[in-house]
């Protein structure tokens, strides 16, 4: 019976009163990933993720609307390869000496139901601000047995054309325009 009632109340302090009010939420750098995915002279997929990132999220389900801010270290590239993630911080592609974060805003959350099916906004990346909407392919949150606080993420993607930011090195021989944005997210409630 006391389990009952502990669960009971669990759920109600993680679902009931976030229903209600706005939350924020602490982005989680162990389970948040940004990555990408571009073709490589049309033959295979190289792939890449930012190590080191924060920010933080609100949102209010009754209300339908949200706010996200996460900084990326560009510096945190990590594509497994040394040599490549040194070319990709160089001035050929991401100059990370002069642009050492990129940075998303998002400011226009879909919903349905309770559950974020978009986020639109802007992302700042070698000093341009572009509009990117990022769709949700998964949203949940949960009350977390190891932080004793709700989490909510989910996997977000979109597609970038790469030039709309003024990163046009080899294109188009060796690698496309597009490329496909993906990020990992969860967030603490504070």
């Amino acid at each position: 019976m006391t389990k009952t009632l502990i669960t009971a109340a669990l759920l109600a302090a993680a679902f009931g009163s976030s229903h209600a009010e706005s939350a924020t939420y602490a982005i989680d750098p162990a389970h948040t990933f940004a990555s990408f995915e571009i073709t490589h002279f049309g033959t295979s997929t190289i792939r890449g993720r930012f190590d080191k990132k924060e920010g933080s999220v609100s949102i209010d389900r009754a209300a339908k609307t949200g706010r996200a801010e996460i900084t990326i270290d560009m510096a945190s590239i990590n594509t497994g390869v040394a040599p490549f993630d040194g070319h990709l911080k160089s001035k050929d592609l991401f100059d990370v000496a002069s642009q050492p974060t990129a940075k998303f805003v998002g400011d226009k959350f879909s919903f349905s139901g309770d559950k974020v099916t978009a986020v639109a906004g802007t992302l700042t990346l070698m000093g341009k601000t572009q509009p990117v909407s990022l769709k949700a392919t998964n949203f949940n949150c949960y009350m977390s047995p190891m932080v004793k606080r709700e989490v909510c993420g989910g996997d977000f993607e979109t597609t970038l054309q790469r030039s709309q930011w003024g990163i046009t090195y080899a294109l188009p021989m060796a690698a496309p325009d597009s490329v496909r944005l993906l990020v990992q997210v969860e967030a603490i409630r504070q």
